[in-house]
């Protein structure tokens, strides 16, 4: 992510799956607000995103949509409730994203059955990779 816009982007695109169920719990919320620290957004820069609607930005790389893809996984995840409406949104999201359907099912499968939700970066790489042959 190299503009302004691209990472209020990426944030916002969050913002929205963290409310897709109506509610935007605690432990969503502190996440969101580690990921704009690692974004360099300020607090107030990040409490306005939530005032905003913004058109989503693409993202040029397949490994930054990857990247992006699992921090929106973690983020459904991080309140320890998988909501139908979140699993539905974030698999658009991910076909908006152009990433293989399947690799992401695969990947919110196993994330269901790790026991604190973290895949391996090299494995989650090594799932869409499979599905380039």
């Amino acid at each position: 992510m190299n503009t302004e816009a691209e990472k209020k982007s990426l944030l916002l695109e969050m913002i929205t799956l963290a409310t897709v169920d109506g509610h935007l719990h605690k432990r969503e919320l502190d996440f969101l607000k580690l990921v704009a620290v690692e974004l360099s957004i300020s607090e107030a820069e990040f409490q306005d995103l939530f005032h905003q609607e913004m058109k989503s930005i693409p993202i040029p790389s397949e490994m930054q949509r990857i990247n992006q893809f699992y921090r929106l996984a973690l983020l459904m995840h991080c309140d320890g409730v998988l909501h139908e409406r979140e699993y539905k949104a974030i698999q658009q999201i991910a076909l908006e994203m152009g990433l293989n359907l399947f690799a992401v099912k695969r990947i919110l499968e196993m994330m269901k059955k790790a026991p604190n939700t973290i895949i391996n970066p090299i494995k989650i790489m090594e799932i869409f990779q499979e599905q380039h042959n």
